[in-house]
């Protein structure tokens, strides 16, 4: 089934431009799959009592338009798919008259806490939430190809101003990682974003940064130059 929550757009969720951040949009997405799952009773306790957790591998995002401060909406989520160890979820941003804002496809892995490794979506789990028919967009590989040499920038250290719950980088945090190295005026209409592995406190980032005429990518890598996570902002036609 799919679930929603209406909001309005605050002050603390806005840029320069007072519209809605896209690192704000991501939690506004994240929000509203852990109400549902709360709400269907597979929230954070039963995932605790199993020993596992939710991990996302993959981010696409189609932006129509980010609504302004003080804008009325709706977070609308819902799982289209369970394989094997996998979670497929849509995410829609509407405006009051029920309009996209932005549409999302999302892939998870359920992780073993204990052996950190993928571990097969439990019957309950799946069938606790029900499926809808996947939303009407286009559906990208969950794999980023980066083409050529990137730019490597100035490394920086993992904060606990970055972390979440399950004491590594947020998701989001590798979205606003990304920003710093979009230009001046870049305006997104596609963001994508594959998560290869886990930054904790400390670690060391090294970005990478590869542009091109209408997109630019950012590979946030550890010391060795593998990837923690590829952010990839597509501009706005």
């Amino acid at each position: 089934m799919a679930y929603q929550f209406e909001s309005r757009i605050r002050f603390s969720e806005v840029g320069q431009d007072r519209r809605l951040t896209k690192v704000s949009l991501v939690d506004y997405f994240q929000d509203c799959s852990t109400f549902h799952s709360e709400e269907c009773g597979i929230g954070i306790d039963c995932l605790d009592a199993h020993g596992c957790v939710w991990m996302i591998l993959f981010w696409q995002i189609d932006i129509q338009r980010l609504p302004q401060m003080g804008e009325h909406v709706i977070t609308r989520t819902w799982p289209y798919d369970f394989q094997a160890f996998y979670g497929y979820r849509n995410f829609a941003l509407l405006d009051e008259r029920e309009q996209y804002l932005a549409k999302a496809n999302s892939v998870w892995a359920l992780i073993d806490r204990k052996t950190e490794r993928p571990m097969r979506v439990l019957p309950e789990v799946a069938n606790g939430y029900g499926l809808e028919p996947r939303l009407d967009m286009e559906y990208l590989p969950r794999k980023i190809k980066l083409s050529g040499e990137g730019e490597r920038m100035e490394a920086f250290r993992v904060g606990r101003q970055h972390l979440d719950t399950n004491h590594h980088v947020n998701n989001g945090q590798y979205i606003y990682m990304a920003e710093e190295y979009l230009p001046e005026g870049f305006e997104t209409g596609r963001l994508c974003v594959e998560y290869r592995k886990q930054a904790r406190l400390h670690d060391v980032i090294v970005p990478y940064v590869y542009r091109e005429e209408k997109a630019v990518t950012v590979s946030l890598c550890d010391e060795a130059g593998v990837p923690y996570a590829i952010v990839k902002n597509e501009k706005k036609e």
